[in-house]
């Protein structure tokens, strides 16, 4: 039989079965494709499984303790609903742990975010021996927190400490570091910011690192100095890194145990509850009234208070998030319709290749013959 005679309809028919062999897909291909789907969701599994275990049980299991009377020995109790959360806040104790842990958080944050930025300021500039003076600030952070308050309740001693021996010698009083309310936060604040400034810096500097230096040189050509560089360029492009940082501080400073439970030898906030915080007072309720119930519902209490300031946290990170996209000049309408045009204009690009494609029929032609 003559090849070259082969009818245009049969030539149509095979390039269509050609057509059909080269879209079928097999089992492998299935398989494929479900892998692609469920695989990132099966590698972050583990995570979010151990997290289910460990976190969201003991959540749960806390709240359903929080609203009952709980006797340890019998592990059962008496359920009281709101009665519980109602002692809690009726109690003038409350307040006043309240009243100090934000007293804390304040004198620890705003300072400790300061710091933090000026120190990754000076390490980001070209000075010798980087490295050694970036592993110097994290150093505080490596260290046990037991040990730095130890060591900072003997430096703010009423009598004997050094801070009051060095003021002594210039001629001021000496201060009550222990019995006045005030100064033991100062004190409390100042651990709290000598071991946390070093992790922030680090953070800080690898944020100011990620900055692109033709910033910093086209700035310099148009003759802004260092601290004008500092306010229009570093700043604005910290605005995420420093979000993430208040908040791991907000979330840390109204957390605070160590620090004030290792103040003084008894650990129980002072003889006047003068540096009493909510973690203290909750542990104080759980561990020395054995009292789960309402520890529990102090938990919760400062849960939503975090929570809370989280949101708010929220709603300020959308806000700066809005000023930065708000740089396009075409508004949300344009751009969805921008988005249908090219989607459109992709699909009849595929639906052209598909109907008619001259290089896959002169293939198929030349397979025929």
């Amino acid at each position: 039989m003559n090849t070259s005679s082969t009818t245009p309809a049969s030539r149509s028919s095979a390039a269509n079965g050609a057509e059909r062999r080269t879209r079928r897909i097999g089992f492998g291909g299935g398989l494929s494709s479900w892998d692609l789907k469920l695989s990132p969701y099966l590698y972050i599994s583990p995570f979010f499984i151990l997290f289910l275990i460990v976190g969201l049980f003991p959540i749960g299991y806390t709240a359903v303790i929080s609203f009952m009377d709980w006797d340890l020995v019998r592990n059962s109790g008496t359920f009281i609903g709101f009665d519980q959360y109602a002692t809690v806040i009726s109690d003038p104790k409350f307040w006043v742990a309240l009243r100090n842990t934000f007293s804390i958080f304040l004198l620890s944050s705003v300072p400790q975010l300061i710091a933090a930025i000026f120190i990754a300021a000076m390490l980001d500039q070209n000075i010798r021996a980087k490295t050694f003076w970036r592993m110097g600030v994290l150093l505080p952070y490596v260290m046990a927190p037991v040990a730095v308050a130890l060591i900072f309740s003997n430096m703010f001693g009423d009598q004997y400490g050094i801070i009051n021996t060095w003021l002594g010698a210039i001629g001021i009083e000496p201060i009550k570091w222990h019995s006045n309310a005030f100064a033991s936060h100062i004190a409390i604040a100042t651990m709290v910011n000598f071991r946390w400034t070093g992790y922030n810096t680090l953070i800080l500097l690898a944020a100011m690192q990620a900055i692109p230096r033709d910033y910093y040189e086209a700035a310099t050509v148009d003759g802004a100095g260092k601290v004008r560089q500092f306010f229009a360029i570093t700043l604005p492009s910290l605005r995420p890194t420093l979000i993430f940082v208040i908040i791991t501080s907000t979330i840390g400073g109204l957390q605070i145990f160590d620090e004030p439970r290792m103040y003084d030898q008894f650990g129980t906030g002072g003889a006047n509850y003068q540096w009493l915080t909510i973690t203290l007072w909750l542990y104080d309720i759980g561990w020395g009234q054995w009292n789960f119930g309402r520890a529990a519902a102090l938990a919760w209490i400062l849960f939503l208070i975090i929570l809370a300031i989280g949101l708010i946290n929220l709603l300020i990170t959308r806000r700066l998030v809005r000023d930065e996209g708000s740089r396009s000049s075409l508004t949300r309408a344009q751009m969805r319709a921008a988005r249908r045009d090219a989607k459109a204009s992709v699909d009849a690009d595929r639906a052209a290749l598909r109907t008619n494609n001259p290089a896959r029929t002169n293939e198929t032609t030349e397979a025929v013959r």
